[in-house]
């Protein structure tokens, strides 16, 4: 596989005919370029124009050189995922190129791409017809270029690996040799396209390596922090250590007479927890430079009121739900009160967990340059949502946003961490000062301590089971955090990202008589989406507690499981976003699951046990067995743990899907066992990952198995769904192990020893 990756000078040249393709969409030069102009998953109007470069410029996805070589425009946010090889691919599929031919470039942000975000799973289930159609279109014009030149109808022609070749006389043309001739053409109507009959794949459903796996193993420069501008300038940025703080006084003329420091200043900020917060920034003429001034940075903070929040504070209240007011119903059926009564057993449980950092390995950067004589800010950014640090950098720096340019570079994990855009108003607001290019760059203690992070929360539940071992009721009530924020002129409490219980939450309206309350804790500590916001600890809670009265009941957990979930094969609007919840799909992948892992088929000894979960988020339908060893002196091993999965017809790079479900298992397994935050006067204790430990290798799970099943729904994502009911799982494992029910996160905080 070849695959190119532009430097600046390159990638400034293929932009550099952009404004000019947008205003004529000229019929001139050499190549066949093929893009849209419609938000992806709209109508598709197909534009065709041929360039003088033998390049793509963003406002296309497809360019067919004369050489033969396809230039495929990725145009979501790289962030580890794959994306930018797996969609690609889709294209690659219905053009019938060969793939050793197709070069991957990043596109920017661009609006002639539609949405370019990357989260919640989507970009798959977002892209993936309009792809198709759009390779399909190609294919078809390339196809009638050959039938025009050999002047034979079309449909005894067929394009395979490159070339179109006429069956009745073997005559071949590359798709080089029909480029020029294609640009000519009228573009078919993209719905009157014939797409390839799945069964004939040969892309899509094997394993392909990511596109920038050898250059990412050869340590060339792809990410953010790698970025490298002629005459850059580098700079920190200090924040109050209390979350809201504002820069009183600092000594900047000292800091500005150390070496290598070309300028200090105070910005003064916004009030916004996710905009541009106040502090010092010190530019350089090397990051060593900027992070050895900042050792001699002393600032006096005006710290404000965040500074009395604690964790522990925020324990107390919860612990103290029953005289909380402000709680909200979420959810109410039948009669809790006649439930609970008439029960044969019932269960009461607290679970909690608490604030988590993303911790991606690439800490928060972005390169900023600033042209005041033209107006203009140029940007690189490792980010998973470009729009916003556009929008952010034209509302906060009032440039309008046809003269901000952003570059997406690849992203060392996101997380969700990304989605925000605190860091890239940071670098231009420091750029504008700055006439130069500066590159900002975090520090790991900055990451950990500023980061927008998953909300800690208390669940306090009941749930009673009647005579016959059946779920009878359920009542959960949520303390959750929420940050005060001004909307349509009123001050509201907003629950953080995935802080939010839906009335539509499973097992809620499986349950005849249900009770969902929630009540908001106001905090100044800034949250944003994790991996699988709300589903990463929901399902956690709730299938532990399902587990609970499946054994407070003497039932089979599978078996109580598959009862709760009923006989109805749609239940509308539980789904996240509004998507039905396919009970069917779910029981099948519980029910294969069960299989594969040969739940219920062996003895366990003591200190061994299997556990098994499911949950549904980001429209994939996902169940998962654990298997575990617990040592008498408490030592977890993680022996197996099966996944079994829903995500609908067609597996894209079936080695990026493996990767994605192992790296969740993982990812899950480390995010179960040790991260914490702890919080005292209004800040972040822990600053690196000394005192925030992840998982290691050698606690990895021995065998992860994966199985895909193909079924016939849409194709969906796969980044996020498979990570939520790995804790259940495993956790469900340790009490079948021992007896003992894991009721707080992190796991070390649990004693699992056993006699």
């Amino acid at each position: 596989m070849k695959t190119t990756i532009f430097s600046a000078t390159e990638k400034e040249s293929l932009l550099s005919s952009r404004r000019d393709f947008l205003r004529h969409s000229a019929l001139a030069g050499s190549g066949l370029i093929l893009g849209s102009f419609w938000s992806i998953g709209a109508n598709a109007e197909l534009t065709i124009s041929k360039s003088k470069d033998i390049g793509f410029t963003p406002s296309a996805f497809i360019n067919i050189a004369n050489d033969g070589s396809v230039t495929l425009i990725s145009k979501q946010p790289e962030i580890g995922q794959g994306i930018k090889t797996s969609l690609p691919m889709v294209i690659a599929e219905e053009l019938e190129v060969n793939w050793k031919d197709v070069k991957i470039v990043q596109g920017d942000l661009n609006p002639v791409y539609g949405e370019q975000w990357a989260g919640g799973s989507q970009s798959t289930p977002i892209n993936y017809n309009e792809f198709l159609k759009l390779g399909a279109v190609a294919r078809t014009m390339l196809i009638e270029a050959a039938a025009l030149s050999w002047k034979v109808p079309a449909s005894e022609c067929i394009a395979a690996n490159s070339v179109v070749t006429h069956q009745p006389s073997k005559r071949q043309l590359t798709y080089g040799a029909l480029a020029a001739k294609a640009a000519t053409l009228a573009v078919p109507d993209a719905k009157t396209v014939k797409l390839k009959d799945p069964a004939h794949y040969k892309l899509l459903g094997t394993r392909i390596g990511g596109v920038d796996n050898a250059g990412i193993v050869s340590g060339k420069p792809l990410f953010g922090i790698d970025v490298k501008l002629p005459g850059m300038l580098y700079a920190i940025y200090e924040k109050s250590p209390a979350f809201g703080g504002k820069v009183v006084k600092a000594n900047l003329d000292a800091v500005k007479a150390l070496p290598g420091v070309h300028d200090a200043f105070i910005i003064e900020g916004t009030s916004n927890l996710n905009g541009l917060m106040p502090g010092v920034a010190i530019v350089a003429v090397s990051t060593w430079a900027a992070f050895s001034a900042r050792k001699q940075l002393k600032v006096t903070w005006d710290e404000g009121n965040v500074v009395n929040e604690s964790w522990d504070d925020f324990s107390a209240k919860a612990q103290a739900h029953s005289k909380l007011a402000g709680a909200s119903v979420m959810r109410k059926d039948g009669d809790l009160v006649a439930a609970f009564s008439a029960a044969s057993k019932t269960v009461e449980a607290a679970y909690s967990y608490p604030f988590i950092s993303h911790a991606s390995i690439e800490p928060q950067n972005c390169t900023a340059w600033f042209k005041p004589t033209e107006g203009t800010m140029e940007l690189w950014v490792p980010t998973q949502n470009p729009a916003a640090g556009q929008n952010i950098v034209a509302s906060v720096l009032n440039i309008p946003k046809e003269k901000i340019t952003l570059h997406m570079t690849r992203s060392g994990g996101g997380f969700g961490r990304r989605l925000s855009a605190d860091y890239v108003i940071e670098a231009a607001a420091i750029a504008q000062r700055v006439n130069a290019p500066v590159k900002l760059t975090w520090s790991r203690e900055d990451d950990m301590r500023h980061d927008h992070y998953r909300a800690g929360g208390f669940h306090l539940l009941r749930g009673a089971v009647d005579a016959k071992g059946k779920l009878s009721a359920w009542h959960n009530h949520f303390v959750t955090f929420a940050n005060r924020v001004v909307r349509d002129g009123k001050s509201v409490l907003q629950p953080g990202s995935g802080a939010n219980l839906s009335g539509d939450e499973f097992p809620g309206r499986w349950v005849e008589n249900c009770l969902l309350e929630q009540t908001p804790l106001e905090c100044g500590i800034p949250m944003g989406p994790w991996r699988a916001p709300g589903s990463n600890v929901f399902a956690w809670v709730f299938q532990s507690f399902i587990d609970e009265l499946a054994h407070a009941a003497g039932r089979d957990p599978l078996a109580f499981r598959l009862e709760i979930l009923g006989d109805k094969e749609i239940i509308p609007g539980t789904g996240e976003r509004g998507q039905p919840f396919n009970v069917a799909r779910m029981k099948k992948v519980l029910r294969e699951v069960a299989i594969k892992s040969g739940w219920g088929k062996r003895k366990f000894a003591k200190g061994q046990g299997q556990g098994i979960a499911f949950h549904f988020s980001h429209r994939g339908y996902i169940a998962e067995v654990a298997e575990v060893t617990v040592s008498q002196d408490g030592k977890l091993t993680v022996d197996r743990v099966v996944v079994v999965t829903d995500i609908g017809s067609q597996i894209v790079n079936l080695s990026g899907a493996e990767n994605q479900v192992q790296g969740s298992v993982i990812d899950g397994l480390s995010t179960l066992m040790f991260p914490e935050l702890d919080i005292q006067r209004g800040r972040i204790v822990q600053s690196n990952f000394h005192e925030y430990p992840l998982l290691r290798m050698p606690d990895t799970p021995a065998k992860v198995e994966v199985h895909l099943l193909k079924t016939d729904f849409p194709v969906t994502g796969l980044g996020e769904p498979a990570l939520p009911p790995l804790a259940p799982a495993v956790c469900n494992a340790i009490f079948a192990a021992t007896g003992k029910r894991v009721r707080q996160l992190p796991l070390s905080r649990s004693d699992l020893r056993w006699s």
